[in-house]
């Protein structure tokens, strides 16, 4: 009689995993540079996703690596490809579609009364970049049927790998299946290559988009001339009460009377005194 055995998980070495005084020190340097609660709930996934820069810089364990970063002092070195580590990147074409609505319908037609003739957006934290494609197509799709109205777009983000995708504008198809078909065929380029199912971002659009790495827990955000629309979405929570208030405070303080701010629908501002009007959920104009 022959048995199938039981398929079990391997318990990581204590050398294979983080311990609790450099996770606690890690954890720090995260909220300190990046404003980004690591509590300890979330040591297994900081685990995780620094077992590839482990990888990459030759050390066979975690524990290694972290006497590297921290007890060999190199941490201001390995700093950026730490926090590249532990930034989420969820983000998609036209996510929360009901912000676009009201972009296109309301905020657009309500700058353009203004005689405002040069818009200027802002993607906060553009990801690898679907959110300010998105906001270049409708704000070119405006400007095409208005004489005179030009349009810029800013996108930033603290994680550099996701700005150089973003700069790409290379995406798998499926990606792009949120996309108006209109705007898919005036916007999206595919690839000539049927079993690669990519399509790429049109150079007219990616050479309207200026993409930079900012962080969010800097003095001041030099962004230039104030924004009329800030998409600063699905970030907050991220952050405790005291870090969202200050992120929101210079946020505000670079956009134009009138503007528009943009949160994620789990977001809120309540309990935040800024110069801020709600005129849609989860939309804030600047009184």
């Amino acid at each position: 009689m022959s048995f199938i055995s039981p398929i079990v998980k391997a318990t990581p070495s204590a050398s294979d995993q983080i311990g609790p005084r450099e996770f606690a020190q890690l954890a720090d340097y995260i909220f300190d540079y990046a404003g980004i609660r690591m509590p300890a709930s979330k040591r297994t996934m900081l685990e995780g996703r620094l077992r590839r820069r482990q990888r990459a810089l030759g050390f066979d364990t975690l524990e290694a690596y972290c006497r590297h970063v921290l007890t060999d002092n190199n941490l201001d070195q390995e700093g950026i490809h730490l926090i590249n580590a532990v930034t989420t990147n969820k983000t998609d074409f036209f996510r929360e579609p009901v912000h676009f609505d009201f972009l296109r319908d309301v905020a657009l037609p309500g700058l353009e009364a203004t005689y405002l003739r040069t818009i200027r957006a802002w993607s906060v934290a553009c990801s690898t970049g679907p959110e300010p494609y998105t906001i270049a197509m409708l704000l070119d799709q405006f400007a095409a049927t208005r004489r005179g109205i030009a349009y810029s777009v800013l996108a930033t983000d603290l994680d550099t790998e996701v700005l150089e995708i973003a700069r790409r504008g290379i995406y798998p198809a499926d990606l792009a299946e949120p996309v108006p078909a209109a705007l898919r065929r005036k916007y999206l380029m595919e690839s000539r290559d049927p079993a690669r199912r990519e399509v790429r971002v049109i150079p007219e659009l990616r050479r309207a988009i200026a993409f930079a790495r900012l962080n969010l827990m800097d003095e001041v955000y030099p962004v230039g001339e104030p924004m009329h629309l800030i998409f600063c979405r699905n970030v907050l929570i991220y952050f405790d009460k005291p870090t969202q208030h200050e992120v929101v405070s210079k946020l505000v303080s670079r956009l134009a009377p009138g503007g528009y701010l943009f949160l994620g629908h789990s977001e809120s501002i309540t309990g935040h005194d800024l110069p801020l009007v709600p005129v849609a959920h989860t939309v804030f104009q600047r009184s």
